[in-house]
């Protein structure tokens, strides 16, 4: 009876709460740091992609949303540094549920989350968005992949990366001898071009995928 007594009298409280409306989508509000939006599939500071195509983001998926189909790197056409790298990448937003154990699961930060919220769409199809779509756009320095490894050996690529999960352009952030000392991960900051202006928050905990690849 007293949980019934409690039940209506917080109906009865909001009842006499000052009405927040909020004018979208004319006035945008800001999502929080870490919102769970629209994926993005990072690169390397030269453009690969860090995508290897191991799939565990799509085994980790409750809501079987993901879809990869694996490739293999050659000599002449690379696009990650290793052996393989995702040739099909898909993501479909009318099943996905934005829980984020897919970036959990990415060994290489390849995938995270962005704040970009805006995906509504009167089609299935266009409910399932490519890896056209996915991969984050090319920064200046940037080459445009299948090339070779700019940066060295494949070791080179990943050293250091899962301490600093930014968005865009992967390791873009110089690693200091003192983050190295404490294990903190940067702070990951964000060309505007890969959001059209929007600021990308990284999300997972950092500390959830510090483990080499």
């Amino acid at each position: 009876m007293l949980d019934s007594v409690k039940g209506f009298g917080l109906t009865f409280a909001t009842m006499f709460r000052r009405v927040a409306t909020e004018q979208y989508p004319y006035d945008v509000k800001p999502t929080a740091p870490r919102y769970h939006g629209r994926h993005v599939l990072n690169r390397h500071p030269d453009g690969l992609e860090k995508c290897v195509g191991c799939e565990l983001c799509a085994w980790a998926c409750p809501a079987d949303a993901i879809y990869v189909e694996g490739g293999d790197n050659t000599e002449d056409r690379r696009f990650s540094p290793g052996e393989r790298y995702g040739a099909v990448y898909q993501i479909n937003y009318a099943r996905c549920i934005f829980c984020g154990l897919c970036i959990e699961a990415c060994p290489t930060r390849s995938l995270t989350m962005s704040n970009e919220y805006e995906l509504a769409s009167d089609s299935r199809q266009d409910l399932i968005f490519t890896k056209t779509e996915l991969l984050a756009p090319l920064l200046p320095g940037m080459e445009a992949p299948p090339h070779p490894m700019r940066l060295g050996d494949t070791e080179d690529y990943y050293v250091g990366a899962m301490r600093n999960p930014g968005a865009s352009a992967g390791a873009e952030t110089p690693q200091t001898s003192d983050d190295a000392e404490s294990n903190l991960p940067h702070s990951g900051l964000q060309d505007p071009a890969v959001t059209g202006g929007r600021q990308v928050q990284p999300t997972g905990e950092p500390g959830a995928a510090e483990r080499t690849p």
